[in-house]
């Protein structure tokens, strides 16, 4: 490897957040037992919030954001991993606490590494990445864990909010691929043409669900997926119909839930917490595995935008505003 590479490092001193992008030698990187040469990254919300002030999640600094990457390995201490290996990375506070993939050059513990599998590319794991697999556990919980693991009625009717988002989008593919009927909900009306393009066969504004709930509304949806949390969210239970599972896996709108008891005593409706941050590695393999057979990666890469770490900095603000769509990956390699 170079002697320096390249990486995006915020720090804080006193009153003043900095984000810059500068060389820094192997020695830097101070964690893990897996050194990993970096193809690609991505931005999510979380990177966002942590690239506009550390958003209380990096507890330490200068720091290395980037909370997913994919590469190869350089150097190995770690029994399952051996140089040349293909490797994916999301979770486990990566790019929170451990320095992150905004590097061309990562050094991670190796019970964190999941092997590419061979089916997919560097740059599809990275398209899909933490939003990715994600919107695979959102989709298994609505789905299939009503049909199999509860015995219940089969899944055809349901919603999925923020549906212009890196989860969302990847979201309303896969439920489509797993045969549901799926309706997008999605603020941006331009966004419309490329989410039918993907599987959704009903399109509603989000105007329409952000407003104040009722305890129970007419049942609409057999299940759910929901992005953004707060007076979306709630207003989905109260529209889900009896055993209903709601998968829930964002705060963009807010954190709190103004809701009652009576979607879940009356309806029997469940509300599905999603935390793919610590998620087993057993797990991973199985939804890494399965991202193949679901996921159409010609018509997804319709909205990825590919980035360097120079435009990072122009993107998250954004991001944050509300003003991206689609996914957006960092090269690292550009």
């Amino acid at each position: 490897m170079a002697d320096s590479f390249k990486a995006l490092v915020i720090n804080q001193e006193g009153e003043n957040f900095s984000r810059e992008i500068k060389a820094i030698e192997k020695s830097f990187l101070r964690h893990g037992d897996v050194l990993v040469k970096v193809n690609y990254s991505s931005l999510n919300y979380k990177d966002a919030l942590i690239l506009k002030n550390g958003a209380r999640l990096v507890k330490e600094f200068p720091h290395i954001p980037g909370i997913d990457f994919s590469g190869t390995v350089e150097e190995s201490q770690n029994d399952k991993f051996k140089p040349g290996d293909e490797i994916i990375l999301t979770g486990w506070r990566v790019g929170e606490i451990f320095y992150g993939g905004y590097s061309q050059y990562a050094k991670v513990n190796g019970d964190f590494l999941v092997k590419k599998p061979k089916d997919l590319t560097s740059k599809q794991s990275m398209i899909l990445g933490t939003a990715g697999i994600t919107a695979l556990q959102c989709s298994f919980a609505t789905k299939t864990a009503r049909e199999e693991l509860l015995l219940g009625e089969k899944v055809e009717n349901v919603l999925v909010t923020g549906a212009s988002g890196g989860v969302g989008s990847i979201a309303v593919m896969i439920l489509n691929k797993l045969g549901c009927n799926v309706t997008a909900v999605t603020g941006k009306e331009s966004n419309k043409e490329y989410l039918q393009s993907i599987g959704a066969k009903n399109i509603i504004n989000t105007g329409d669900l952000n407003k104040e709930s009722r305890p129970l509304d007419k049942g609409l949806w057999d299940g759910a997926v929901d992005t953004v949390g707060g007076q979306v969210l709630a207003n989905v239970l109260a529209q889900t119909k009896e055993g209903g599972i709601v998968a829930a896996c964002g705060n963009a709108a807010d954190i709190k839930l103004n809701t009652t008891v009576m979607p879940f005593i009356i309806r029997g409706v469940k509300l599905w917490g999603i935390n793919s941050v610590n998620t087993s590695i057993r797990r991973r393999e199985f939804l890494w595995g399965e991202a193949s057979n679901l996921i159409s990666f010609d018509l997804l890469e319709q909205s990825i935008k590919e980035i360097n770490l120079e435009g990072l900095l122009d993107v998250y603000p954004k991001m944050l505003k509300g003003e991206t769509s689609g996914r957006y990956i960092v090269n690292l390699n550009k």
